[in-house]
C-alpha cells in the first residue's frame, strides 16, 4: 500500500503538470484514477498561474497502459456503461479548461491510455512509445472515445486497422499518421511537451482559448455553420485587450505583453 495520491499536480512557472501516479500498475485507469484526474485537470484549469496543462504518466514504462482490467471485469452491463461515460467525460473536463492540454507520452499508451492521450489537444511522444486499442482481444470495444477520436485523427481505414486487429503501432508510425504531433528525439517527452507549452505561452491567451473552442466545436458542425462560428469568435477577439496589445506591438515592432483579457 502507498500513501501517494493516484494523480499528482504541480505548477512549474505557467505550466501545470498532471501525472497519473500508479507506476506499479503501469498507470492503469480505474474509477478512482478517473475521478482524481477529473478533479486535478479541473483545478489546473482554474489555476490563474497556469496557461498550459501537461498530462503524463509516472515512470517510463507507460503513459497509461489501459483501463484496470481487474476492476473492469467485475462490472455489470449497466456499470460498464457508466464506466464508459465516466472515462469519456474526461474529454469534456479537458475542453472545459479553455487551456491547451498536451499529453507527454513515454512507453505503453494502450486502450484507455490511448484514448486519454487523444482527449488532449496535442501529443508529444518518446520514440520508444507504443500505441494501440487492444480491446477486441478482450471481447470488448474501446469505451473512452477510441472508436470516434482515433478515426478523426488518423482516418477511418487506419483507425479500423488498429481497432480490429488490436495491434500496437510504434511512435514513428503514430507520428507519420498524425496521432502524435512531435517526437521527443533529444530529450524526454515531458521536457519536449514543456518546450511546446512555452511556444504556446508566448501567444495571446484569449486567442488561444478561442482557437481551441473554434476547432473542437467546429468539428462537430457542418462546414457552413463552423465557418460562421469562427467568424463570430474572430469578431469577439477585436473587443479584447490582447488584440489591441498584439496588433499594437506588431505595428510598433516590439514584443507583445498580453494581459490575458
Amino acid at each position: 500500500m502507498t500513501d501517494q495520491p493516484v494523480v499528482l499536480r504541480e505548477t512549474e512557472g505557467r505550466i501545470a503538470v498532471v501525472t497519473v501516479n500508479r507506476p506499479d500498475k503501469l498507470n492503469a485507469l480505474n474509477r478512482e484514477v478517473i475521478g482524481a484526474l477529473a478533479r486535478e485537470i479541473e483545478a489546473a484549469g482554474k489555476d490563474p498561474e497556469a496557461g498550459v496543462i501537461v498530462l503524463t504518466g509516472a515512470g517510463t514504462k507507460a503513459f497509461v497502459a489501459g483501463a484496470d482490467i481487474r476492476e473492469m471485469a467485475a462490472l455489470t452491463p449497466v456499470e460498464a456503461r457508466e464506466f464508459s461515460r465516466m472515462g469519456q467525460g474526461l474529454g469534456d473536463v479537458i475542453d472545459a479548461t479553455g487551456k491547451p492540454v498536451i499529453a507527454a507520452i513515454e512507453g505503453y499508451t494502450l486502450g484507455g491510455g490511448c484514448e486519454l492521450a487523444m482527449m488532449a489537444h496535442l501529443r508529444v511522444a518518446s520514440p520508444s512509445a507504443k500505441f494501440g486499442q487492444p480491446e477486441v482481444g478482450l471481447g470488448l470495444i474501446p469505451g473512452f472515445g477510441g472508436t470516434q477520436r482515433l478515426a478523426r485523427l488518423v482516418g477511418e481505414g487506419r483507425a479500423l486497422e488498429m481497432i480490429l486487429t488490436g495491434k500496437m503501432i510504434d511512435a514513428e508510425t503514430a507520428h507519420a499518421w498524425g496521432l502524435v504531433n512531435r517526437l521527443a528525439r533529444e530529450r524526454s517527452a515531458l521536457e519536449e511537451a514543456k518546450a511546446l507549452a512555452g511556444e504556446i505561452l508566448d501567444k495571446g491567451p484569449v486567442a488561444i482559448r478561442f482557437c481551441l473552442e473554434a476547432v473542437r466545436t467546429g468539428l462537430s458542425m457542418p462546414l457552413e455553420e463552423a465557418l460562421e462560428f469562427e467568424a463570430a469568435l474572430f469578431g469577439v477577439t477585436f473587443a479584447t485587450e490582447d488584440m489591441k496589445e498584439g496588433t499594437g506591438a506588431f505595428l510598433e515592432k516590439r514584443r507583445p505583453s498580453f494581459p490575458g483579457r
